[in-house]
């Protein structure tokens, strides 16, 4: 049975609570994220496996870090792994539609798919689901929140730190 740690961290958007299976980073979630799990799954509080993930997540929130390296253990469908390596590939500062990314992936009626496996997306900011938009250019559902995610984009976008803050 796979072993599960977490530790909950700071920072410019909330608390985070990071969780490891088998000492690999495997979640991500905001304080009122959507489709969170229960606390309990998240198994013993430890920081030992994080320093890594720390360091970039830090790094990431100074404008310093524009692609992460951790390893992750990300589990889902085929397809919702499938959506989720797409999301990796957006570049910094860039945002991709719904309806594009069911493209790449070759099937252009699966925009609605991709969206609730976006939604689904277990390890937020690093798998970087915040840089899907609506087909008009629109910011559309976000499971930590629409606030998070404009913030999330103007920080990738070089505004100014203030407009990244609480």
């Amino acid at each position: 049975m796979p072993h599960q740690q977490h530790t909950v961290v700071d920072s410019p958007y909330g608390p985070l609570t990071l969780v490891a299976t088998d000492g690999v980073l495997s979640g991500l979630y905001m304080v009122g994220q959507r489709h969170r799990p229960a606390e309990e799954t998240f198994g013993d509080r430890d920081p030992e496996p994080f320093p890594e993930v720390v360091a970039q997540l830090d790094a990431y929130f100074q404008g310093e870090l524009t692609e992460f390296t951790v390893p992750l253990a990300l589990h889902g469908t085929a397809f919702q792994r499938a959506v989720w390596e797409q999301l990796q590939q957006i570049p910094y500062g860039e945002t991709r539609t719904y309806g594009q990314l069911a493209q790449q992936m070759g099937n252009m009626g699966a925009s609605r798919a991709v969206g609730l496996a976006n939604g689904k997306n277990p390890v937020g900011i690093i798998v970087p689901c915040h840089r899907v938009i609506g087909s008009t250019g629109n910011l559309t559902g976000y499971g930590g929140g629409l606030d998070r995610k404009q913030r999330l984009l103007a920080l990738e976008s070089g505004a100014p730190a203030e407009a990244a803050l609480f």
